[in-house]
């Protein structure tokens, strides 16, 4: 445990959504502070308080303020740090903001997560033909081309890695050769790679028919092109939470009309909302899959996790929405991979 710099996770209440989250990914303490001018303690925001408040409704153009905690447990100035361990232990706290007889913040206590490992096994889809990246991707297949220093698939596996994840599927086709040689087993890693090959193209879950053996725990299945810190264990644990078949990442995306817009019934009008800005949830091609799912997933056919998610809906089935609060780019075509390249040192440095 260790007592942080409070001042590098602080926003004000009135600082977005998306703005506390690039605080929070440059401090990496997984927290913010939420505090007013002179340094008191207003709240506290995590990863979990932000996906709740997106799921509610808000926008990342929204107040942090909004969707902070209001009530934290905290630590006093003066206290023994073997009182402040006991508080972190006996609410499975992983932060203690510390704060003087004010209220005003005078440090953030912090205790470092043990290293996990998990044995829900992760499958890659990497198949892909690349073909809107050519070309580029003639001769080398899309999760091997360079980003910053090294491969995008490498920079994928490292991070997964880190997360605790051991047990890995490479579900290969198009130039895969070039993959099995990059990676190999996976000792270089830490983690153990399973090669399964496509003799044609299975969509986004049709490999899933191909693996060796039924998954008997919950499992990861992540398109091969998505630049992400997304926190996996974070969407395995909201998966089980909610007890779902599938749990699918989801990203907010807005998209702004450029006029006014006329609502109107039957000949009248009954509003005119200027410029409004309209707000979806997309798919990041993620997803957490419980192994009853590979009951629709059929033998050795093209076939797509949207699809997927269609059937367990029509039978009624739980499917779940987990917002991705981290930083992720598809790289899909030329301009997203040159976008790729300039945020690189930014969030994989």
């Amino acid at each position: 445990m260790k007592l942080f710099d409070w001042q590098q996770t602080a926003v004000s209440p009135q600082a977005t959504i998306k703005e506390t989250l690039a605080v929070m990914d440059k401090a990496a303490l997984q927290i913010a502070l939420v505090v007013d001018e002179a340094g008191h303690l207003l709240g506290t925001v995590t990863d979990g308080d932000i996906r709740r408040g997106l799921l509610a409704g808000k926008m990342l153009t929204s107040p942090i303020g909004e969707v902070m905690h209001l009530t934290p447990k905290v630590g006093h100035q003066g206290e023994s740090v073997t009182l402040w361990q006991k508080q972190i232990q006996q609410y499975q706290l992983r932060h203690l903001p510390i704060v003087d007889a004010e209220g005003k913040m005078v440090g953030l206590f912090y205790e470092k997560p043990e290293p996990l490992s998990l044995s829900n096994p992760v499958i890659l889809m990497l198949g892909g033909l690349g073909t809107r990246l050519r070309p580029l991707t003639e001769n080398m297949p899309k999760p091997l081309l360079p980003v910053g220093n090294q491969p995008i698939l490498e920079t994928i596996v490292k991070h997964i890695a880190q997360q605790g994840f051991e047990r890995f599927y490479f579900c290969i086709n198009y130039l895969g050769e070039q993959i099995r040689d990059y990676f190999g087993d996976g000792s270089k890693y830490g983690i153990q790679i399973e090669y399964i090959e496509e003799q044609e193209r299975m969509g986004t879950a049709g490999a899933l028919s191909l693996l060796p053996e039924a998954p008997q725990e919950d499992f990861i299945v992540m398109n091969g092109d998505l630049l992400t810190k997304v926190d996996l264990k974070a969407l395995l644990d909201f998966h089980q939470k909610h007890q779902n078949i599938v749990t699918a990442c989801v990203r907010e995306y807005a998209q702004q009309v450029p006029y006014g817009v006329v609502e109107m019934e039957d000949h009248r009008v009954t509003q005119l909302v200027e410029k409004p800005v309209y707000r979806y949830f997309v798919n990041g091609g993620i997803y957490a899959l419980s192994p009853a799912a590979l009951r629709f997933v059929p033998d050795q056919q093209f076939y797509d996790m949207p699809t997927l998610i269609e059937q367990a809906l029509a039978e009624q089935l739980p499917v779940g929405g987990f917002p991705i609060t981290e930083y992720w780019m598809d790289i899909g075509q030329l301009p997203d991979y040159q976008q790729a390249q300039i945020d690189y040192e930014q969030h994989f440095s």
